[in-house]
């Protein structure tokens, strides 16, 4: 297509079946006046495409190879978007960029927030196109169902890519000014500032707790994950992401504990897993970790998964005199949350245990060298 904008106000058969919207329609009823792109000249095309079937794989992961899984990740680097998985992946995009913003500063909610949207896309193979209006479809659901909006909309041809970045009407760059802290919410104007408010990296206190909070209630999947892409392997379930109301109860509460001083130290959870984000956690400081509960809680849920799949969420460091406080107001909202452990200063090291005590026989015990940078 010769107009980098036309896939969006094209038309689209997928499968056979006439699609009653155009891309550019989904996006509309979300967006901003102005945020979509103006319409190309000329007459649009109307689109045909069909989507990937998958091919079963009888790959299993074993738990023995969690080292060697993790090391494989921390070294892939950026994947590619998954064709397979285009909605999905897109909307754990999304929640990615809005979990980002809550490590940063100025004072604000999540309805404060809007989305500024990047797709690039390569039309040139069979199930591109399909996977494209399942994109876009499925980040104009969640949105919606969020009660944000899309600030902006780009598109450009190119490897395929799905982008999101959250903003507020006064963001800045720099840091913001302490009468937006200190005034109360109601009267204080939403700003956001991209100097974070919290450190990504854990803190040298052995005493503090570090708390895994899952933003979404879906089961662990690992088709299209980074693990996935890492290994070779094409496992064919993908995560459902969608729970919109249980994300904004998540948001809230710990945005408020960010806004409040309570979150020492905080890392979105996405790309990679919980352990991929507890490796690039680490520094000087490394953490012993257990998975115990998350397996009950999950019906006996296997490490890996737990490990590798990319359910968004966010890790915390609280002091452990504000543990009690913290328990009472994830309760309060029925927010699920699991103490995974404690900060090992000076060790650089994360050691994750399946059990529920460090030094039991029988556990899973991965020592993984952690100061090999973000992927």
């Amino acid at each position: 297509m010769a107009d980098r904008t036309s896939f969006l106000y094209s038309g689209y058969i997928i499968d056979g079946i006439s699609q009653p919207l155009a891309p550019a329609d989904l996006l509309q009823e979300c967006s901003r006046e102005g945020a979509l792109p103006p319409v190309p000249e000329g007459p649009l095309d109307v689109i045909a495409d069909e989507t990937v079937d998958l091919a079963p794989d009888a790959f299993k992961y074993r738990e023995e190879d969690i080292d060697r899984y993790a090391a494989a990740v921390a070294r892939y680097g950026k994947r590619s978007l998954p064709i397979p998985f285009a909605a999905p992946y897109t909307c754990g995009k999304a929640a990615q960029a809005l979990i980002d913003a809550l490590w940063m500063g100025g004072h604000f909610r999540l309805g404060d927030l809007d989305l500024k949207a990047g797709w690039h896309w390569d039309g040139t193979e069979i199930g591109r196109m399909a996977a494209f209006y399942a994109s876009v479809e499925a980040a104009s659901t969640y949105i919606d169902a969020l009660g944000l909006k899309f600030h902006e909309v780009r598109t450009g041809t190119g490897p395929c890519a799905v982008s999101f970045k959250a903003v507020t009407g006064e963001e800045t760059e720099g840091e913001e000014e302490e009468v937006l802290i200190q005034e109360p919410f109601k009267t204080a104007c939403p700003r956001l500032s991209r100097r974070r408010r919290c450190p990504a990296g854990i803190l040298s206190e052995a005493s503090d707790w570090l708390i895994y909070i899952p933003f979404d209630t879906c089961d662990f999947r690992l088709g299209g994950s980074l693990l996935a892409a890492a290994t070779g392997t094409r496992p064919t379930t993908a995560l459902d992401i969608g729970d919109a109301d249980y994300f904004i109860d998540c948001y809230e509460v710990v945005r408020e504990l960010v806004e409040d001083g309570i979150v020492k130290a905080g890392a979105t959870v996405l790309d990679g897993g919980l352990l991929h984000t507890l490796q690039k956690m680490a520094g000087t400081c490394g953490a012993s970790i257990s998975i115990g509960a998350i397996s009950r809680a999950y019906g006996g849920e296997l490490p890996v998964r737990i490990l590798f799949g990319e359910v968004p969420g966010a890790i915390i460091q609280i002091a452990d005199g504000d543990y009690d406080y913290v328990d009472a107001e994830l309760l309060l909202q029925d927010i699920a949350y699991f103490p995974l452990g404690h900060p090992v200063p000076d060790s650089g090291i994360i050691s994750v245990l399946s059990g529920e005590n460090a030094g039991l026989p029988g556990i899973l015990e991965s020592l993984l060298n952690t100061r090999e940078g973000e992927d």
